[in-house]
């Protein structure tokens, strides 16, 4: 390789780690004593899911999982303000982790086994499910909706379920949230079926409507972490504090402070 080559190479290289601290982010996964030398935690998070993680009136992140990445802070370094939250689209999730992007996710992902594979998961710290929203007054129960119309978005898991709960119901299916509150507006559907985590958000923001009180799936959510015997610290430091959360109530209040079933 020539002499030229190599100083671009160099430079290129050069400009890219300084660019990727300009920006707060560094491309190598961060061991626990990293992270503790670095003085911030970084974690991937969701921008436009409340009451999970949102962006307020003030364009300011707000939320459970928001709460849950500053405790961790807090728990690691000693300053819950010692934090990088970077707001990722779904298809993004486990990639900023899995690339070192970030050290953490902490964005409503679901634990199943083919994530497993790919990063590790704490202990839940969320159990969300299959629910029930509704506008209309006279619908409290499921047992209500035996032969009703309820709308459900294409190709959801939230499907099978709501068809063994409710065989008999007419299934619509919408391809986003809009057009399912445009179908209960206009009384075409009875209901509309997704996560709880969701429809809570839903309610918060437009109080007429009524998320029935029930679960009839449950999925489990957790913390994203690097796979690796390197992040086994990190790993032991990120359930142990979950354990404690659960164990004191402080996990409990927050679920109830924010709203969640």
């Amino acid at each position: 390789m020539d002499n030229s080559l190599t100083r671009k190479l160099v430079l290129i290289l050069t400009l890219g780690v300084f660019l990727n601290l300009g920006n707060n982010h560094l491309v190598i996964a961060a061991t626990l004593e990293e992270i503790k030398e670095r003085g911030k935690l970084l974690v991937a998070v969701k921008d436009n899911i409340r009451p999970l993680g949102f962006l307020d009136h003030k364009n300011q992140l707000q939320g459970l999982e928001i709460d849950l990445a500053r405790q961790l802070a807090q728990d690691i370094l000693g300053d819950p303000q010692a934090l990088i939250l970077q707001p990722v689209s779904n298809q993004e999730r486990l990639q900023k982790v899995i690339d070192g992007e970030v050290d953490l996710a902490i964005a409503r992902v679901t634990i199943n086994s083919s994530r497993g594979r790919l990063v590790n998961f704490s202990p839940y710290y969320y159990l969300d499910g299959t629910g029930i929203i509704t506008n209309n007054g006279r619908i409290r129960a499921v047992d209500h909706l035996r032969e009703s119309k309820i709308a459900v978005l294409e190709g959801s898991s939230t499907i099978a379920v709501i068809r063994a709960e409710l065989p008999q119901a007419k299934l619509i299916g919408v391809k986003s949230y809009q057009e399912a509150m445009t179908l209960l507006e206009t009384e075409k559907v009875e209901a509309f079926v997704a996560d709880n985590s969701i429809l809570t958000g839903w309610v918060q923001q437009y109080p007429q409507y009524y998320r029935l009180p029930v679960r009839l799936s449950g999925e489990a959510l957790g913390v994203v972490m690097p796979k690796g015997l390197q992040y086994a610290s990190l790993r032991s430091r990120i359930n142990q504090a979950i354990g404690r959360w659960k164990a004191s109530g402080w996990l409990a209040e927050l679920l109830e402070r924010w709203g969640l079933p």
